[in-house]
């Protein structure tokens, strides 16, 4: 919030009495509240925008000429998780500054999940090295499903309204549906309390339409990541709910929502950009919320509607359009210099007047500082894991037996609920590789309970092997998939004395891993040594005969017990829309 000081010295400014720290001369003004572009100078002093008036003749310490180039509001992720980046916060900023991303709104309930209201302040001792801003959206649902999973620590109301009084909290974090259908005063308790601070609720409404919606909507939920067609974003924008249209790695949402807005004429005011979750080798290749919005023109948006989405309109709905979203005087100096709307790469990247980032690289390195040692020895298994952990028995008479399995979506983290056939060998369930019908297990990774949750998945198409992950949403802990119980109990086994992390591995031996000690998380590398890192695994991965093409990001949400439409946790196989765990064997398929 701006400071006495601050309206001083911008007002004495303006007015010629103070010296202004920065010109930038010579732009072509992308103005996204009259929807103008015209030639101009933009004047800044304290971080803040002076004056765009193209008559002003103000004296400044620095002139940076700009060649006519376009000034483009620093763009705003909406909806984030750091820790599926797999990067620290420092070590972020090297990838999404210099593509124009200048506020991430960051839900931090995987390392809530894993570490609670220490884990969150641990994040934000980051904040004030970072060239970027930090906001929170204060998790809601830790654990994401009481009674079904195993987390390392809960936030209750209580936490939850003390971190929502910090000011770098903006919103309540992703609030599912089953807190609000099934009637758990708890949430109720956390919205109300987020509401009277005139703060917003962020939603998570995968599959839910019809009267469904409208409850959840009535709640005082504001918008949603979780819309995958144009029918879902109409209900969503009928209601009075923002959609939050999403391109991360596996949840690949952005082309046919766009494609949806612009046939059917939807307004654009409902309408914001964010990337949920998204692996640094993706933002590298293809970009971050430039990417989002570069697409939108190519598919036949307007530049200025296209920015305007991904700009104003983010920080009206999290209500800082006072501070952020245009080049407007008296709000931050956060800018882009680009040469062409349509490519949108920047030049040049300003935040709160400094420029950071330049020609695709941050001026300044942000290292990662060294994290407190309690948060980098989260990983425990309190009993052996050896390949009889991972036995499924069964009564079954005959050669195969009826299971329930996961079915993966391309480039979705929906999946399918799949009634499967898989072999019974000496009494037990096995896995039928030729039919990519797979073990999938979920081992309790806080030395709570030594829990082993074991179900089928179809569509990793490993002929060989197994992969782990630390990362599995929103409980973390340690997934597996794999073609047999051995290379299973090893993958497990190496992630847990990484301290965390990826593995792969085939006939006995660790082909690739990947250490992320930060609360079994995020690596405490930089972000070059950590795209290096995961496409080496990617690549074993791949060898092993896995044909995605971010196994891992898929790896990780699979076990999420409130993605429809099923889940498993270290307590079993979930039925998401029930919000129960359900029997992994079937005799016959539902009705």
């Amino acid at each position: 919030m701006r400071t006495f000081e601050e309206i001083r010295d911008t007002v004495r400014a303006g007015l010629g009495q103070l010296v202004c720290d920065l010109k930038l001369e010579n732009v072509q003004l992308v103005n996204v509240f009259s929807g103008e572009i015209y030639p101009t100078d933009i004047y800044i002093r304290g971080g803040r925008v002076v004056s765009i008036c193209p008559d002003a003749e103000l004296e400044a310490k620095e002139i940076i000429p700009c060649g006519r180039r376009f000034a483009v509001p620093g763009f705003i992720d909406t909806h984030m998780h750091f820790e599926t980046t797999m990067l620290s916060p420092e070590a972020l900023a090297a990838i999404v500054v210099p593509k124009g991303t200048t506020t991430l709104c960051a839900d931090l309930m995987e390392i809530a999940n894993v570490a609670g209201e220490e884990g969150i302040k641990a994040m934000l001792d980051s904040m004030d090295r970072l060239p970027y801003r930090m906001l929170i959206e204060v998790s809601s649902r830790v654990p994401t499903a009481p009674g079904l999973e195993t987390t390392g620590a809960t936030l209750g109301s209580a936490e939850v309204a003390r971190i929502m009084d910090w000011p770098e909290s903006v919103s309540l974090g992703e609030i599912d549906p089953s807190k609000i259908l099934f009637g758990k005063d708890e949430y109720l308790h956390k919205i109300a309390d987020t509401l009277a601070r005139r703060k917003i609720v962020n939603g998570h409404a995968i599959g839910r339409m019809g009267q469904e919606l409208n409850v959840y909507a009535s709640s005082g939920v504001s918008d949603d990541h979780e819309t995958v067609n144009g029918e879902e974003m109409l209900a969503r924008l009928r209601v009075g709910m923002r959609v939050l249209i999403r391109e991360g790695s596996t949840e690949r949402n952005a082309d046919e929502l766009l494609r949806a807005v612009l046939d059917a004429g939807v307004p654009l005011d409902g309408l914001c950009f964010c990337t949920d979750d998204k692996h640094p080798t993706e933002i590298r290749q293809e970009g971050h919320i430039n990417y989002i919005v570069r697409r939108a023109i190519q598919l036949g948006m307007r530049p200025m509607d296209a920015i305007r989405i991904a700009t104003i309109n983010a920080a009206r709905h999290f209500r800082l359009e006072d501070e952020i979203g245009s080049i407007t005087p008296g709000r931050k100096a956060d800018i882009l210099l680009v040469d062409s709307l349509e490519e949108m790469e920047p030049v040049a990247v300003f935040y709160e007047g400094r420029m950071v980032a330049q020609e695709g690289g941050l001026l300044a390195e942000c290292p990662v500082r060294e994290y407190p040692a309690w948060i980098m020895d989260t990983v425990h298994l309190k009993n052996p894991i050896t390949a009889a952990s991972f036995a499924l028995p069964t009564k079954a008479a005959g050669p195969k037996a009826k299971v329930w399995a996961i079915g993966l979506i391309d480039r979705q983290i929906i999946n399918h609920r799949l009634l499967a056939e898989v072999p019974v060998v000496d009494g037990a369930l096995r896995q039928d590789v030729e039919a990519d019908l797979l073990k999938l297990a979920i081992v309790e990774r806080y030395g709570k309970n030594g829990n082993v949750g074991v179900g089928f998945v179809k569509g990793f198409g490993l002929k060989k092997g197994a992969i782990a992950f630390s990362t599995s949403h929103d409980h973390h802990n340690i997934a597996v998939a794999g073609t047999n119980d051995e290379d299973i109990a090893l993958a497990v086994n190496e992630v847990a004395r990484l301290h965390g992390g990826l593995a792969v591995v085939s006939d006995g031996r660790v082909r690739a891993g990947m250490r992320l000690a930060i609360g079994g998380l995020m690596s405490e590398k930089g972000a070059e040594a950590v795209m290096a890192e995961l496409d080496e695994v990617n690549r074993a991965a791949a060898e092993l005969g896995c044909p995605l093409p971010a196994p891992f990001m898929t790896l990780s949400f699979i076990s999420l017990p409130t993605v429809p439409e099923l889940g498993l946790t270290d307590l079993g196989l979930v039925d998401v829309l029930a919000h129960k765990i359900i029997p992994l064997e079937a005799e016959e398929p539902e009705a």
